[in-house]
């Protein structure tokens, strides 16, 4: 799963310990769990299916209402493989009818000159695509299918093609640690808009990679390269399920002798790091909402409910909105306005959404 346009303002005002009304502001949409990759890190295990109970054409267009009554928030048609729905381009263009801002997700492969022309004419603003390594070699493997890598750079030269903006995201593990500089390079060199790092979540096939993951300490060192690169490339940079960036940027503005100002550091500064329930969720492909992709929580479904009143109303939202229900260290943490830890990550080690981020070395 892939979040295109992720770094937009998400409605919550770091610092703030209790956010029971939310604005919604980003919501990540599974519309198919059919793929054509094999990814190792998939949140979704998906594959090419068939999967049953998926929301038909009608549903989905209901849903975009439901969406819409919330204001205007941006939203990822997501996946599994988002084109390997027939109906996507009339889902998008419905939803840019309704003013909400629709980006998409695929994995690139699947995007052809009809394709990428098609998402234009649906007002699809920008797509992510992940490049999970900077060689054929490192992204091939990664994603478990020989030509992912040459797919993934066509669709990119098609986008472009077809005037539609870019973004390049790639998870971090031990596999492409190495690797990240030169991704970095290759972004710009493409022509991407943005660059976002994702850290990986040990959900989904992740769980069989998960001696995979960095640890704390490389976590920490990525990170702050990350804040390094900020003046050095003309690519917006956003740290996604990597929460602890947000205490890091504070720390490195502060020992500057800098404040943290939309004027200093743009969008990092007015959002926070764990979004999910506050500011964005994820619609799985049967209607279930989850606080996001990564976090197995069923917090209402909208074949039953309306989504908007799974938005204000669910007792999970409601207690991810209130940052003193953290537990363990990130409850006495000074910055748990700002980074709030990866609560999937704590829910995977724990059971508990609301323990200690496990992945953080970081001692209030």
């Amino acid at each position: 799963m892939t979040h295109p346009h992720a770094s937009h303002p998400t409605g919550t005002h770091p610092g703030s310990d209790d956010k029971k009304h939310a604005d919604l502001r980003l919501v990540a949409w599974e519309t198919t769990r059919n793929c054509n990759l094999n990814c190792a890190h998939c949140r979704a295990s998906a594959t090419m299916g068939p999967y049953s109970g998926e929301l038909d054409t009608g549903a989905s267009l209901r849903l975009l209402d439901q969406i819409a009554e919330l204001g205007q928030p941006i939203v990822i048609l997501t996946g599994g493989e988002p084109l390997l729905r027939p109906d996507i381009f009339d889902i998008a263009r419905y939803g840019t009818d309704k003013g909400l801002r629709m980006v998409m997700a695929p994995n690139g492969t699947l995007v052809n000159d009809e394709n990428a022309a098609k998402m234009a004419a649906s007002g699809i603003q920008r797509i992510s695509i992940s490049l999970d390594g900077a060689t054929k070699e490192r992204h091939d493997s990664f994603r478990g299918v020989p030509g992912a890598y040459d797919g993934a750079l066509r669709g990119i030269q098609a986008a472009k093609k077809a005037g539609i903006e870019f973004q390049i995201n790639t998870t971090i593990s031990k596999l492409n640690y190495d690797q990240i500089p030169a991704i970095l390079k290759l972004a710009e060199d493409l022509g991407a808009v943005a660059l976002h790092i994702f850290l990986l979540v040990p959900t989904g096939r992740g769980k069989y990679i998960i001696d995979q993951e960095i640890s704390a300490e490389e976590y920490e060192t990525t990170l702050n390269w990350f804040y390094d690169q900020r003046d050095k490339t003309r690519l917006q940079l956003k740290a996604t399920c990597a929460p602890h960036y947000y205490r890091i940027l504070r720390q490195r503005a502060k020992a500057d002798g800098k404040s943290v100002s939309f004027q200093t550091h743009g969008l990092d500064a007015v959002t926070r790091g764990c979004l999910g329930g506050t500011g964005f969720c994820f619609i799985s492909h049967m209607g279930v909402v989850q606080p996001c992709g990564f976090l197995d929580l069923n917090c209402g479904d909208v074949t039953r409910e309306s989504f908007a009143d799974v938005w204000r109303h669910s007792k999970i939202f409601t207690s991810l909105r209130n940052y003193s229900n953290l537990e363990g260290k990130c409850g006495a943490c000074e910055y748990k306005g700002v980074c709030g830890g990866c609560r999937a990550r704590a829910y995977e080690a724990t059971g508990d959404y609301l323990a200690e981020e496990p992945l953080c070395n970081y001692h209030p």
